[in-house]
């Protein structure tokens, strides 16, 4: 694992003759977020209306059925896109990749400063949503999920987290960090209920237990 790089306190930078108000202005401003997902009550009767049943094949699936990263604006990716909104002081080059910033990962605690570090995680991984619906989608349907920055289906985390996740469900895997459970098991149903992506009865008893403690 990489080392975790912290932020300098402001005890620190008093010593070096930083006054007070230059310290305000320099505070990094608050962790940004994917889009906030619906509340705990909602998603349980979200989890109610999708369709069960067992989970699809993998066959025919590669992930270049989904295109991405595409253009958002200008020069900048989906992928450079969430990189901005995921970290704090980020600073970007003509080309819109991140040259420098901070980005702190919710799966596991972690902070890292390269954005090398850091993978845009799918929440509804793209080989779960093949299994569970979109294989019968379009291209451009496809493309249309794999870039979704409306719904809270893209989060910027650590590389090895996201790695080990895979096309995992959450009868599989959960993030180590058991405060984001509610966030993760919210944001799951909120994009499987909009695309209209079934859940299997493992997937489904899962997450009914996990948003009962929410």
């Amino acid at each position: 694992m990489r080392p975790v790089y912290a932020r300098r306190s402001s005890f620190a930078a008093a010593a070096t003759g930083v006054t007070a108000l230059a310290l305000l202005l320099a505070t990094p401003s608050a962790q940004a977020a994917p889009p906030t997902p619906v509340s705990a009550a909602t998603a349980r009767t979200y989890l109610g209306e999708l369709t069960e049943k067992a989970e699809g094949s993998s066959d025919g699936y590669s992930r270049e059925k989904f295109p991405h990263w595409i253009t958002q604006s200008g020069a900048c990716n989906t992928r450079e896109e969430v990189l901005k909104r995921d970290g704090k002081n980020v600073q970007t080059g003509s080309d819109c990749a991140a040259t420098s910033g901070s980005w702190y990962s919710e799966y596991d605690g972690e902070t890292w400063t390269a954005a090398a570090d850091v993978d845009i995680d799918h929440i509804v991984p793209l080989s779960e949503a093949w299994k569970s619906g979109a294989s019968s989608w379009t291209n451009d349907e496809r493309q249309g999920f794999a870039n979704d920055l409306t719904r809270p289906q893209l989060i910027a985390v650590t590389d090895n987290v996201n790695q080990s996740k895979g096309d995992q469900d959450p009868a599989e895997w959960m993030p180590s960090r058991t405060a984001y459970t509610c966030t993760y098991l919210r944001m799951w149903v909120q994009v499987k209920h909009h695309y209209k992506l079934s859940v299997d009865p493992a997937e489904k008893s899962a997450i009914q237990s996990g948003l009962s403690g929410c």
